[in-house]
């Protein structure tokens, strides 16, 4: 008989998760733990806890928290926290209504430098340099540990039966803290992007060209990063057990912090995200119909429904996110004639000063805006200086966008309430015909992800953990799984921008029927990604947790 392992579900008292966007909708770290929810509740029950920020108020309240004060055997006014520390309790309001913890953490701050002092002491972390956020991150997650031991002790479970998973570099700090009050709590670390090498990129350094010869502390030290990446990296050789997202993460990691995660735990999606096919078809109709007033308003002539819409969405990253790939891909597009009218979407928040006053009157009167043509819903406070809209400004001065093809930018969160679209991202996506996302540095890549399990054949590159995977798995075709992965180095950026419009023309020519195929492949492809399937990397995870818990209290 095969002999049962120590972290099987049951034998964990409490598997407790936290992360700056539990509840706090910023990125793809929410994505990450709001869809493998429902799994994970389904293995451990209410023994699995999250944790997250109470960054919310009376007149601001989370949209995704339920209160309920008696979870956790009322826990929130039974609890005796220091430093000032105070929770809320309830429901994460997504597939699972996974048990959640909200902190508030403001009485930490005072007591953060003789914390610091004590990582120094006892793991080596420099917090010398911090600035920015640090200091907010390493609150709110000393704040966290702490609540996870106290939670252990009111529910009764004994600190060698939990599991204290952080994520990122804003909840490190907690991870060492509850290594030094609870040794005998299993921990879990996971990377999604280091710290350091996205700050490469953001720098506009090649990371690739030269990846052998980076050295991540003296990368630290010329980008003004020594804080955080002494955190995030301490904690990474200090977890029980450290994971990353991807395998293109797993070797950053190797390189940049000096160790290779011991188990990759790529990023799956929840499929009750995707609406049924009767709801789907009406939000493709109400979708498609306001996207294309909106740009027919905004451009001064008519799209008709036969427009290919072409969109990219995610964090207005501008390199890292291949936003500048994807506008220029578009350009290229226009010099091919394609035989019918394109439209590109660029779906990225930015610094949104109002809904552009003269589109909502125009839309409401069904009339064009009366002033030159524009391309932003939105008005922005940076217009002059906004990547995105300089560049689109300069694409349409060249000429290079015309009435064939152009471009609208959407600068804000789709939420469902922004004054000009007014209907939420997951349900503007079935409007789209075909997405693109041409990272330059993704470490997994959720957007192309989300576009397949919605049927909606995507465009990404082989620097995203979702395209590696795609090219692992799958024939590299949008007939074949509904995706193309195009490959990207520090020095092939115009074939890749022409490689993209190549594969945007190619499908302007599909039939409806080959629509619906690649459809149809994109559906299957996103099957595969399941939690069901990924979430036994997390199985592994805390195996190698309890194993390397096991020998480090001996």
């Amino acid at each position: 008989m095969q002999k049962q392992k120590r972290t099987d579900r049951n034998q964990i008292g409490l598997l407790m998760e936290t992360s700056w966007e539990v509840c706090n909708k910023i990125g793809g770290i929410y994505t990450v733990l709001s869809t493998k929810a429902r799994v994970l509740q389904q293995q451990f029950g209410d023994r699995l806890i999250f944790i997250g920020p109470d960054v919310w108020t009376s007149e601001t309240p989370s949209p995704y928290f339920i209160e309920r004060k008696t979870l956790m055997k009322s826990c929130a006014s039974r609890m005796k926290l220091p430093f000032g520390i105070t929770v809320r309790t309830g429901r994460w309001d997504i597939p699972g209504s996974p048990q959640v913890v909200l902190i508030k953490f403001d009485g930490v701050y005072e007591h953060l430098n003789g914390i610091f002092g004590k990582m120094w002491e006892l793991y080596g972390v420099d917090s010398m340099h911090a600035y920015g956020d640090y200091h907010e991150g390493c609150a709110f997650a000393v704040a966290a540990a702490i609540v996870m031991d106290a939670l252990a002790k009111h529910l009764k479970v004994d600190a060698g039966n939990i599991i204290g998973h952080f994520n990122e570099w804003t909840t490190a700090m907690g991870l060492l803290y509850l290594k030094m009050t609870d040794p005998e709590a299993m921990t879990v670390f996971t990377t999604h992007a280091t710290s350091i090498g996205r700050s490469i990129c953001g720098n506009g350094k090649p990371l690739y060209d030269y990846f052998s010869g980076y050295n991540g502390d003296q990368m630290a030290r010329e980008l003004n990063m020594e804080a955080k990446h002494s955190l995030e990296k301490t904690a990474a050789h200090q977890a029980d057990c450290f994971t990353a997202v991807s395998e293109i993460t797993a070797r950053e990691c190797e390189q940049l912090l000096d160790i290779r995660p011991q188990v990759v735990t790529p990023n799956g999606f929840e499929p009750d995200f995707v609406p049924g096919e009767a709801k789907y078809k009406t939000l493709r109709k109400a979708g498609r119909e306001r996207i294309l007033s909106i740009a027919s308003s905004l451009k001064g002539y008519k799209y008709d429904d036969d427009t290919l819409i072409v969109a990219t969405s995610g964090r207005n990253e501008y390199r890292n996110k291949g936003l500048d790939l994807f506008l220029d891909s578009i350009a290229d597009l226009e010099s091919r004639n394609p035989s019918k009218k394109v439209l590109g979407l660029v779906l990225v928040p930015a610094w949104v000063k109002e809904p552009s006053l003269e589109l909502r009157s125009s839309l409401a009167n069904k009339t064009v805006v009366k002033e030159s043509p524009d391309f932003l819903t939105h008005r922005l406070h940076n217009e002059d200086n906004d990547a995105v809209a300089c560049r689109v400004s300069s694409l349409e001065r060249e000429g290079k966008l015309r009435n064939d093809v152009s471009v609208i930018y959407v600068p804000c969160y789709l939420d469902g309430g922004d004054g000009v679209v007014n209907i939420s991202y997951y349900d503007i996506l079935p409007a789209i015909d075909i997405t693109v996302f041409p990272s330059y540095y993704e470490p997994w890549g959720y957007t192309p992800l989300e576009s397949v399990a919605f049927g909606v054949p995507t465009i990404t590159t082989d620097k995203s953990g979702f395209g590696q995977w795609i090219l692992l798995k799958f024939v590299n075709s949008i007939c074949a799984c509904g995706v193309k992965v195009v490959g990207r180095t520090d020095s092939n950026y115009s074939e890749a921008a022409s490689e993209i419009a190549h594969q945007l023309y190619e499908y302007s020519t599909f039939s409806q029927g080959d629509r619906a195929d690649a459809s149809e492949a994109a559906t299957a492809t996103s099957r595969k990604a399941d939690w069901s399937y990924f979430i036994k990397a997390y199985d592994e995870a805390f195996e190698v947790a309890a194993m390397r818990r096991d020998a480090r209290i001996k």
